[in-house]
């Protein structure tokens, strides 16, 4: 509010009247006050406002985790493989589903007479349980970790095309064909993940994967129709081989 100055303002430095409009004494250089009063139209005086204190940037609020997300790390990184879950699900247990089906019926053991669809069934069937461990154990692992780089129609589709599609050459090349279980699905996968640390030690460069223990998981898959009639080489071997054209397109895109 306006007011008329006060005309006896007396510096408390050294004692002397000066004027209400300065801001130093000229005596004796006391600082008065911080600003000259303001003038208005009528003549009046007024005190001019203090300043106010700049407010302080409030720090950055992040948004809540989701469920399953780390701090620093992408919340589709660490999602649950929910397309693996159902390969391995049905690996293990879909031949139970169908039991007390013959297995020769459901699954690629003899020549097909046009039922194609046993082309679909038979990756998800085993008649040995160390063939069974080994596939979809490497099924389980590779799966994960492709799903959480690529998501799960990525897996989906390996799935597809080395497991079956693999079985599907064999019966093609094969006239009385004996192709079961997911040995070209297991050799798919695990390719198509090796790529990119395959790339990387080409180039010299460092990796975070263990190619060791991958080779190993292959040599395994690849020597199985060894041991086991019901694993068929074609269907491995083309199961690879698709896997590792996938990777490289899939290592390529990223890279782009």
């Amino acid at each position: 509010m306006a007011q008329m100055p006060d005309l006896n303002v007396v510096c408390k430095n050294c004692g002397n009247e000066v004027s209400p409009y300065i801001t130093e004494c000229p005596y004796c250089g006391n600082r008065l006050r911080k600003r000259a009063p303001k003038i208005e139209r009528d003549g009046t005086v007024s005190e001019p406002r203090k300043a106010r204190k700049a407010r302080k940037p409030s720090a950055p609020r992040l948004s809540r985790f989701r469920s399953g997300e780390i701090p620093g790390i992408r919340g589709e990184l660490t999602a649950r493989p929910y397309a693996t879950i159902a390969l391995v699900a049905l690996s293990l247990f879909g031949y139970l589903v169908l039991f007390p089906v013959a297995l020769v019926d459901i699954g690629v053991a003899r020549p097909i007479d046009g039922q194609w669809w046993r082309v679909a069934t038979s990756p998800f069937l085993y008649a040995s349980i160390w063939y069974e461990l080994a596939a979809v154990t490497a099924i389980a692992v590779f799966g994960w970790l492709l799903e959480r780089r690529h998501g799960p129609l990525v897996v989906l589709f390996l799935f597809v095309l080395c497991g079956m599609g693999g079985i599907a050459l064999a019966v093609a090349v094969d006239p009385s064909p004996l192709a079961i279980g997911g040995n070209g699905a297991a050799l798919g996968l695990l390719c198509a993940w090796a790529v990119p640390d395959l790339m990387a030690r080409s180039r010299g460069e460092e990796y975070d994967g263990d190619l060791l223990g991958t080779a190993v998981f292959a040599a395994v898959l690849l020597l199985m129709p060894l041991a086991v009639l019901d694993a068929s080489p074609i269907a491995g071997f083309a199961g690879g081989a698709a896997g590792l054209l996938v990777g490289l397109v899939l290592a390529r895109t990223r890279i782009a």
